[in-house]
């Protein structure tokens, strides 16, 4: 089950009562946190296919503890435009 950023969730994380943290890039605060089950990565998917994102790339990272944050989607990479030089 995901749990949507709150204080409610926030103090479970806090707690050590949820074991993933929901990230999404260029984002500082958490989309919300999980327990990592693929359950939970399938809904994840299912919210974003919702959103119109065929791909959800999840990017999983362990931490020291033994808690993962989950960074979903792509970094968006602003492009740079140069006129053409004459």
């Amino acid at each position: 089950m995901i749990h949507k950023y709150n204080a409610k969730s926030l103090s479970m994380w806090n707690h050590d009562e949820l074991k993933v943290m929901l990230l999404l890039p260029g984002q500082t605060r958490p989309m919300g946190y999980c327990q990592g089950s693929e359950q939970d990565e399938q809904e994840l998917r299912d919210m974003a296919e919702a959103e119109g994102v065929d791909d959800l790339k999840i990017h999983k990272r362990l931490l020291k503890t033994g808690r993962e944050h989950w960074t979903l989607g792509e970094e968006r990479v602003e492009t740079e435009w140069v006129e053409d030089a004459e």
